[in-house]
């Protein structure tokens, strides 16, 4: 159980951590990135191993790894090539914070990426995404957390467990603390809606399993990358029965992608807009056009890779400052 001492220096963190040092990822794809190279880079081997089974992977690749099964004695259910592969999860799934973007009712998860910059910044959270056994990962689905009276998925010594039918999942003992916070911070920093039921279930695990040393460090190497902790975790904050979002969260997005007008007015001329207009098109002449794969921007004049990205690809900014707020660099060859 963490000290006082281990609270305030955490809390001594979060006023005083400067909030420009470093921008949070932009989508899922960098936040997986910088969750391996800078959350777990050295939690992979014999350090507690994934959060749900305790198994130790390799990693291959920029942000993907292969689990290792007998190092925690897991036992594959039904997918083998997943059971070996890491995945990472969104503890509170993606799917249940999209429903509530209108995006998601026009398209789905890949028109929330294109076009939601609300979306992409939960999605990107790096608070809610831990590394997973993939079958397990798959298995658990969007389903909510809760008790399970008998093991229905059957995954060996790792204790995860899971009800089809009712559809629920319930986490091994040693995750549920942690999961708590997680799902209390989410919901609060977005200002999601969750049940009372949920909630009284959530608030006793989070009082039976208290933050211990291992996830404070969590904590403090995600914060380092995205500005912010989670205030459950440092207890800067607590749920309870009347608990109100403070939607900081959607705050911060909505200051981060406007700008004063002469008038004093807010505009969302800053806005990263992905392109609808066809490759060959060049109304857009003013603009600046972003790689959304690359993280670099490209001017209409002078940059040759300007009218060479691929169309699913783009995102258009209005000048180079909105594209430098987004977290893009200008591309090398531009002149």
């Amino acid at each position: 159980m963490p000290t006082l001492a281990h609270r305030l220096c955490l809390l001594l963190l979060a006023v005083f951590l400067p909030c420009t040092a470093l921008a949070a990822p932009s989508d899922f794809e960098q936040a997986k990135i910088e969750s391996r190279q800078y959350v777990y880079h050295d939690r992979n081997q014999g350090a507690g191993g994934d959060l749900y089974c305790g198994c130790d992977w390799r990693w291959t690749g920029r942000s993907g790894g292969r689990m290792e099964p007998t190092s925690c004695g897991y036992s594959t259910r039904a997918q083998p090539q997943r059971a070996e592969r890491l995945e990472w999860e969104h503890i509170v799934p993606a799917s249940n914070f999209g429903r509530a973007r209108q995006c998601w009712q026009q398209g789905g998860r890949g028109h929330c990426q294109q076009t939601d910059p609300v979306f992409n910044a939960m999605e990107a959270d790096m608070h809610n995404l831990t590394p997973v056994v993939g079958e397990v990962n798959g298995d658990r689905q969007n389903f909510p957390f809760g008790p399970v009276a008998n093991n229905q998925a059957d995954y060996g010594v790792c204790s995860f467990r899971i009800d089809f039918r009712q559809r629920t999942a319930e986490p091994p003992d040693s995750a549920k603390g942690l999961l708590a916070r997680v799902y209390f911070y989410m919901h609060d920093r977005y200002n999601l809606p969750m049940s009372r039921q949920q909630a009284r279930l959530l608030m006793s695990w989070d009082r039976q399993f208290p933050v211990d040393a291992a996830e404070l460090e969590r904590d403090q190497r995600i914060m380092a990358r995205m500005g912010h902790g989670n205030p459950f975790v440092s207890g800067a904050r607590q749920w309870s029965d009347d608990h109100r979002n403070s939607g900081e969260g959607l705050r911060n997005i909505a200051h981060g992608h406007a700008r004063n007008t002469p008038a004093g007015r807010p505009s969302t001329a800053s806005r990263p807009r992905v392109a609808q207009v066809a490759a060959s098109s060049h109304d857009s002449t003013t603009s600046v056009r972003g790689n959304r794969r690359s993280q670099v921007y490209h001017l209409p004049q002078g940059c040759p890779g300007y009218s060479r990205m691929a169309q699913h690809n783009i995102i258009e900014f209005d000048n180079e400052n909105a594209a430098r707020a987004a977290g893009f660099r200008r591309a090398g060859d531009c002149r």
